[in-house]
């Protein structure tokens, strides 16, 4: 379980990080009221319930879902989705998108435009303005954006539950396992807690430490 939670967290982060860097920096470029409306967006599903939208995933994916009704139509045949770990990343992935997205964009709003001026001054073509000038200083935001994303889907149980269909267990499934389920256990319950608690935290002061080294870099 231990496994399979980091593997899936991982999973889940590299994938919101690929979709929200691209989006982010794109959207940063944008003009105030580009950039307005895309926050708007971007809330909107947010307010709707955490377990109202994994529901929504299900009638989704599931076998007579709108995916396979669309796919079937498309001539493509129906796909196994629902119940497997590819499911739970992908619920992961559409719940937790905005906390990595948020903090990017954040950062990369608040970039000195003079810097890429001087960049292109100097000689540096686009391509590497990116590498040693913008990603350097968003770092403090990719960083931020890698925390907030991998704590709660290490620990998350109504994801692999609903989408996992109980195929896939978590360390939050074991948890709940054993304080709401048939195996009432509080103590190995408040033990996979305590363990779990102590290498995000872990986890966390790796990832601060790395947030640091970027900004005393990006000084330079």
């Amino acid at each position: 379980m231990f496994a399979a939670s980091f593997r899936l967290a991982f999973y889940a982060t590299a994938i919101c990080l690929l979709i929200s860097y691209p989006i982010a920096y794109v959207v940063s470029r944008e003009t105030p009221q580009v950039q307005s409306v895309f926050m708007v967006l971007l809330m909107v599903p947010m307010w709707i319930n955490f377990l109202l939208r994994t529901y929504a995933w299900m009638s989704i994916l599931e076998n007579n879902g709108l995916l396979n009704k669309l796919l079937v139509l498309l001539g493509i045949g129906k796909v196994s989705i629902i119940n497997t770990e590819a499911a739970v990343a992908l619920g992961m992935v559409y719940n937790y998108l905005p906390f990595m997205l948020l903090p990017i964009l954040t950062v990369l709003q608040k970039l000195d435009r003079s810097l890429l001026e001087a960049s292109s001054d100097l000689g540096a073509n686009g391509v590497r303005t990116f590498l040693r000038v913008v990603f350097p200083l968003s770092l403090p935001g990719v960083l931020s954006g890698v925390t907030m994303v991998f704590v709660p889907s290490v620990s998350t149980f109504v994801i692999s539950k609903l989408l996992g269909g109980g195929k896939t267990l978590l360390l939050g499934d074991l948890i709940e396992m054993q304080f709401l389920g048939n195996a009432y256990n509080p103590y190995i319950g408040s033990a996979v807690s305590i363990v779990m608690m102590l290498i995000v935290l872990v986890c966390m002061f790796v990832m601060n430490k790395f947030g640091d080294g970027g900004e005393e870099t990006s000084m330079f």
